[in-house]
């Protein structure tokens, strides 16, 4: 899984903070906050997401509303476990993340934890 470019994650974000799909010139308005863009470039990168598959679309009139395949949660997630593929020893990896995390997120890691495990002892 490769990470996303800066202008792709500046669209997903986008994306993924709207309550609802979104057009085209949705996201542009919105990346026109910070930057300069074209509409086309913006079109054009949505189209890609949309093939890579981390885009849906439906056609409405003539555009077209898109909104997210999976979820951030879903990508951060795939970027850590690529990272740790790459690791000789995964467990010290996720100890050392585990290290850098506030007390309340080691917490909800530990309830997930739990969760998991109750999960593996059901028949």
């Amino acid at each position: 899984m490769s990470r996303f470019g800066d202008l792709e994650a500046a669209i997903m974000h986008a994306v993924w903070s709207a309550q609802e799909p979104l057009r085209v010139r949705d996201v542009v308005a919105d990346l026109r906050k910070r930057r300069d863009i074209a509409f086309n470039t913006v079109q054009t990168v949505m189209d890609n997401l949309f093939r890579k598959g981390w885009l849906k679309r439906a056609k409405e009139g003539r555009a077209y509303r898109y909104w997210a395949a999976a979820s951030q949660e879903d990508y951060a997630a795939g970027l850590v476990e690529e990272a740790l593929e790459s690791a000789p020893d995964q467990a010290a990896v996720l100890s050392r993340l585990i290290t850098r995390l506030p007390r309340d997120e080691i917490a909800e890691l530990r309830a997930a934890l739990d969760e998991a495990k109750r999960g593996e002892e059901l028949p």
